[in-house]
């Protein structure tokens, strides 16, 4: 039996940006914020966090200065995916150099792969270094899904230990393949319950960012034999979690986290700020959810 990384909400921390690079004094803010509300886990770099727009000298020091700042108290997690498998390799060593507890590593993107491949492309990360991995199969994005046989011949390597699944399809074939060998996180804020009820054991969260307590309730209530108070929160967060995904994330989120006052600043491109009337339904969500007045 492989154990947890963690079990609850780890938030997919976005990047505070300025037009000089990283906004460290703002990060180190929203760090403290997510451990005092009770976030289990901080996931840096990943796709909330921009990484994919990041310099490596930026995406590394990123990783660093999350590392040091939580210094032991909740799992860092070390976005250090890639679509090119020895840059993916690199990141994640450094990342396990710097302290990381595990790493993030998201299935390749645009070139793409075979099932074949995704198992050679995912065994080299791992056999690269000896810090836990966790899978991040986001279909949407890559248009590519790692197959439950696939996910079960990866789950038998030491250090492949958990995955992020967006896939709510086929958790239960991941779960019923791989037992205690994988610990499934849901990449969906919107079918949290759903997950937990086949057997995930926690979140890895955009909603976090801006709902931290609630989100880890959702999961510790779960966990705890209180069904009905985790759905009525996961219900409660219905619309507003629709409202954070009207546009291509992170744009909402950052959108959100500025109207609510916490000034991270805009996207890089190619995203951009969001349209009126999508802003004008994120608003209106927030006051609705009692996060903004």
């Amino acid at each position: 039996m492989k154990k947890p990384i963690f079990t609850g909400s780890g938030v997919a921390i976005i990047t505070p940006f300025t037009n000089d690079g990283t906004d460290y004094n703002k990060l180190s803010e929203l760090i403290e914020y997510q451990i005092k509300e009770g976030t289990d886990a901080i996931i840096i770099c990943g796709t909330t966090g921009e990484a994919s727009t990041m310099y490596d000298d930026e995406h590394k020091a990123a990783i660093k200065f999350t590392v040091e700042k939580v210094n032991g108290r909740i799992p860092v997690i070390a976005g250090t995916g890639s679509n090119h498998t020895v840059h993916a390799v690199a990141l994640s060593k450094y990342a396990e150099e710097v302290g990381a507890d595990a790493i993030l590593t998201v299935t390749p993107y645009y070139n793409k792969t075979t099932q074949k491949g995704l198992y050679e492309h995912f065994k080299t990360v791992a056999n690269s270094i000896k810090i836990p991995v966790v899978l991040y199969n986001v279909p949407s994005r890559t248009n590519l899904n790692i197959a439950p046989e696939t996910i079960q011949a990866l789950s038998k390597i030491d250090n492949i230990v958990a995955i992020k699944e967006c896939n709510l399809s086929q958790v239960g074939d991941i779960i019923n393949l791989c037992g205690d060998d994988i610990t499934v996180y849901s990449g969906e804020d919107g079918a949290i319950v759903p997950f937990l009820s086949m057997g995930a054991k926690g979140v890895i969260s955009v909603l976090a960012n801006i709902a931290p307590k609630d989100t880890h309730d959702i999961v510790a209530k779960y966990l705890s034999g209180d069904v009905e108070g985790s759905r009525k929160l996961q219900l409660k967060a219905n619309d507003l979690i629709k409202a954070l995904f009207c546009e291509v994330s992170p744009i909402p989120i950052k959108a959100a986290m500025n109207l609510m006052g916490m000034n991270v600043g805009g996207c890089r491109l190619p995203l951009v700020e969001m349209s009126d009337k999508n802003l004008e339904i994120l608003k209106t969500e927030l006051i609705k959810y009692g996060l903004l007045a």
